[in-house]
């Protein structure tokens, strides 16, 4: 599972602490312990508690209590509560729940994808894209990791994905069909995946020996006819589909015989409604 060093997470810190809590520091009571609790104000699944657990432990804090990641959690149950001074319970209060709110909401909406997928169709994958949210990566793909997905794409340099842009500089599409071959030759250990839109360029990219075939923003019925010609004559052949898909209609195209669903729609999702309460201890 992927983890985040120290100097990652007080970077992160950073952002909302640069220098001192002008606040707590006015008021003079850091010889004060306080406690920290957060609770979630709806259902939800647990993502990056560790991760707030190591912050609080980086500003001398004690973690009494936490639910790890990937557990249920129900509206109103507490999910971290650690104790420490007043002051630096103040200064890393907000980035704990913040990481919390993300994270776990990524993760929810996620787990909630994959579940409505694998009612009709538990061999249909649930992958996510490179488009994760500037400058958080790293949280957006633990998040969904967590929730049950796997991934689409990291980055360029990982995977081979010919999108129609890339077609451009090809004098028309069976120039491009023809080239593939060759792209088999030169990445023997690369799957070739090419995305279309049509049912006509994606009987052409299957006739010509493309590895993974990504269909975007396809409609459902030209869906059944690829899927259809790929269980007759191309079993070896994977079919994903992309474009506008999300956790309203995930399930619709499972249904499909598809391989994988490829889909951004958990990186907009929101935030979960956290809730926290700092008091004094005895």
């Amino acid at each position: 599972m992927i983890s985040f060093t120290d100097n990652e997470l007080l970077n992160l810190l950073k952002d909302d602490l640069p220098y001192l809590d002008l606040t707590t520091s006015l008021q003079e009571k850091n010889n004060i312990k306080a406690k920290l609790d957060i609770f979630t104000r709806e259902d939800i699944l647990v993502s990056c508690s560790e991760d707030s657990c190591q912050i609080a432990k980086l500003m001398n804090c004690e973690v009494i209590y936490y639910l790890p990641s990937k557990t249920l959690a129900s509206k109103g149950e507490l999910v971290l509560s650690f104790i420490g001074t007043y002051e630096n319970i103040h200064k890393i209060w907000r980035t704990t729940q913040l990481i919390l709110e993300y994270s776990s909401k990524i993760s929810t909406y996620t787990a909630n994808m994959k579940r409505n997928i694998d009612e009709v169709n538990p061999n249909c994958q649930l992958l996510t894209t490179r488009k994760t949210y500037p400058f958080a990566k790293k949280i957006c793909i633990k998040s969904i990791l967590n929730g049950g997905a796997n991934v689409h794409r990291l980055n360029l340099s990982e995977t081979i994905l010919f999108f129609p842009n890339h077609r451009i500089v090809y004098n028309d599409n069976f120039e491009f069909y023809n080239e593939i071959k060759n792209f088999k030759i030169i990445m023997p250990e690369k799957k070739i995946v090419i995305e279309s839109s049509s049912f006509e360029d994606s009987k052409n990219l299957l006739k010509f020996g493309v590895d993974v075939l990504q269909l975007d923003k396809m409609n459902i019925e030209d869906i059944k006819k690829v899927v259809e010609l790929r269980d007759q004559s191309y079993k070896d052949v994977r079919v994903i589909c992309s474009g506008g898909i999300n956790i309203n209609n995930a399930k619709e195209y499972a249904c499909l015989g598809i391989d994988a669903i490829v889909t951004s729609a958990m990186y907009s999702c929101g935030m979960a409604d956290f809730g926290s309460k700092i008091s004094i201890c005895e």
